[in-house]
């Protein structure tokens, strides 16, 4: 029987050698102090083509990440419904259509369109949310996020959005060596290959953040003083 703390969405592909080799770093999960969303990424691309399998959809529309998206839309909108309530602040990172050739991966790209990078209406800022316009991977580098961070007095993190694989690790990554305890909402973030999503969240958990299920969060949440 897996425990609580490889209770996610990688467990089926632990060995027990897996777990004996990543037991030094089990430990308490938990939401840390004076806690920001940072919602990485979310949007129109990522949901292009529906709700279907990514490699149907990704025929016609290229790095969309399909029914994983989808999926994760829902779980998404109950967490900033819960952040929101709380009086925790939402801070959105999207890329700017035109890079001049800069972007966040290798990956081909044909000719975009302005609206690819709006964020998704279903999960769209509030007028009182802060959106980064980035160019590489992480939300951190090359932006104003970090500072914006220290101005509202923000000690961790609780990231979602996509891809898990990309985005979202190297945001985590960056977070973690900027010295906040991050949670990444398993519910809340996805990629356009599960495999992907499973491993880097497993490698993310072990090393860099806890991840938590989205449940866990929204009750923080709700319990944090008014």
């Amino acid at each position: 029987m897996t425990d609580a703390f490889e209770n996610y969405c990688w467990r089926d592909l632990l060995t027990p050698e897996m777990e004996e080799i990543y037991s030094a770093y089990r430990r308490k999960l938990f939401v840390g102090p004076r806690p920001a969303i940072l919602a990485i990424d979310l949007y129109e691309k990522a949901y292009q083509g529906g709700n279907r399998p990514v490699l149907e959809v990704n025929r016609e529309f290229p790095g969309s990440c399909g029914e994983f998206a989808w999926a994760a839309l829902e779980p998404t909108q109950r967490l900033f419904a819960a952040a929101r309530k709380a009086g925790v602040p939402i801070l959105y990172s999207t890329r700017h259509a035109d890079t001049n050739g800069v972007q966040s991966t290798y990956r081909n790209l044909g000719r975009e369109q302005t609206n690819q990078f709006a964020i998704k209406e279903e999960v769209a800022p509030h007028p009182q949310d802060l959106i980064i316009y980035k160019e590489r991977a992480s939300a951190f580098f090359g932006t104003p996020l970090i500072a914006h961070l220290r101005r509202l007095k923000v000690e961790s993190l609780i990231v979602c959005g996509e891809s898990t694989s990309g985005c979202v690790r190297a945001s985590t990554v960056d977070a973690y060596s900027y010295g906040f305890h991050s949670v990444v909402v398993e519910e809340c973030t996805y990629d356009r290959s599960l495999l992907n999503h499973k491993i880097n969240l497993f490698d993310l958990h072990h090393k860099y953040a806890d991840v938590m299920h989205v449940q866990d969060v929204i009750a923080y949440l709700e319990q944090m003083p008014k």
